[in-house]
């Protein structure tokens, strides 16, 4: 009897490890002055009053917190969902939401929920390629069969589920679409949005928006998933008893307010998926801790420093234009921090940044996946994170420019 599930070896290989091996036999030639460009890992700081409110709450760490959130954590997260995306407070209430220990987790555990099958008739999972790798996860742990989709510059970057034969849009259980896109940072536009929408009512699969980037852009706020829910209803292409039917989305603390290590999600949605999802949670979730439930509330509840690190991150792209542009298929990215470089060979490109630079960019064949011909559509891609104050990502830049 073999001690580990047969699905874990269908995953693919996490890009991280894939990248400390391609780069271990080289010692970089600047000695320890090194500058890791590979992980989207935000650099600004911390608001002064997240601190302030985990200490002052301290005591109900010995509480078991609720796994659908405080009062509190439900009325910031539905208000900034009303603000950011013009949600009226009547169409949206505590049973379209649920709290959860960062969105990679929520993300994966999904598939518990939406994928149901056997072995031999294992539902489909539409991913787009590149992708963030958790969506290959929540497939496969849940018996589903992933479905590499291309997303082609042609295409915004955005993977083209419209163009997939009838018969495998009847076999999905669920897709994802990333906006702003990771790796790529375009993002999906107000008509793609509806036209996906009605794709996965019509065919009954669960459409999943990853908008954990949405606070991070160029010169216009990405749209979001639901704002494109309402306006189906609007144009009357939706029932407005159900104007979130198939469809969820997830968003956290951790690009917008700096808080990668906070573990602060949320899922947003279909009452009916949400519902089922909460109880998926009871058995084997991980409720946020009083203290951060406080701290999160407070944190959507804020407004001033999401404005200001989006500043900073705009600060950076310019950087990134005067040293990168006209170069290498160089873009702003419209949204999230990363740029997505076509330097005709993302591994050597790796190689050579680390070892005459001591720089870590990662490859972006490690975020893709293969297609149909065996062609894998990040090879010739690095991912490029803006995550460092600008002082230190100019002479990054500067150097990356000169090597490459």
């Amino acid at each position: 009897m073999s001690l580990t599930n047969s699905r874990l070896h269908e995953l693919p290989d996490y890009p991280f490890p894939r990248m400390r091996a391609l780069l271990e036999d080289i010692t970089p030639a600047i000695g320890p002055a090194a500058q890791n460009l590979s992980i989207g890992e935000p650099q600004h700081p911390v608001p002064d009053f997240i601190g302030e409110i985990l200490v002052r709450d301290m005591q109900q760490y010995s509480d078991y917190p609720p796994i659908n959130g405080t009062a509190e954590w439900q009325e910031a997260v539905l208000g900034w969902l009303g603000r950011r995306y013009s949600i009226p407070a009547d169409m949206m209430d505590e049973g379209h939401i649920l709290p959860l220990c960062g969105s990679r987790e929520g993300l994966f555990s999904l598939g518990l929920v939406v994928i149901e099958g056997a072995a031999s008739t294992r539902p489909l999972a539409l991913l787009p390629n590149p992708l963030y790798q958790p969506y290959a996860g929540a497939a496969t742990m849940a018996g589903g069969q992933p479905v590499y989709v291309n997303s082609p510059k042609e295409n915004n970057f955005q993977p083209d589920f419209q163009a997939l034969p009838k018969e495998v849009l009847a076999a999905a259980a669920m897709a994802f679409i990333c906006s702003p896109a990771n790796p790529q940072g375009t993002c999906a536009d107000m008509a793609y949005l509806k036209q996906s929408i009605l794709l996965a009512r019509q065919y009954d699969f669960v459409l999943v928006g990853d908008e954990c980037y949405s606070e991070i852009y160029d010169k216009h706020p990405p749209v979001g998933m639901l704002q494109a829910c309402l306006a189906l209803v609007e144009e009357g292409a939706a029932d407005s008893a159900d104007p979130f039917a198939n469809v969820v989305v997830f968003n956290s603390l951790s690009k917008r307010s700096n808080l990668a290590g906070l573990r602060s999600g949320f899922v947003a949605g279909d009452p009916k998926l949400i519902a089922a999802f909460q109880r998926l949670r009871s058995y084997g979730g991980a409720p946020l801790p009083k203290p951060v439930y406080a701290a999160s509330a407070a944190a959507w509840a804020d407004e001033g420093h999401v404005t200001a690190s989006r500043a900073l991150y705009q600060q950076k792209f310019d950087l990134a234009e005067q040293y990168l542009g006209g170069r290498f298929g160089f873009y702003r990215p419209a949204g999230g921090f990363c740029l997505w470089l076509n330097v005709g060979d993302g591994e050597e490109a790796c190689r050579q940044l680390w070892h005459r630079a001591g720089i870590k960019v990662l490859p972006g064949a490690y975020l893709a996946r293969p297609d149909a011909k065996g062609i894998n559509p990040g090879d010739a891609y690095i991912r490029v994170a803006l995550v460092h104050s600008a002082p230190v990502l100019a002479p990054a830049l500067e150097k990356m420019a000169d090597i490459l």
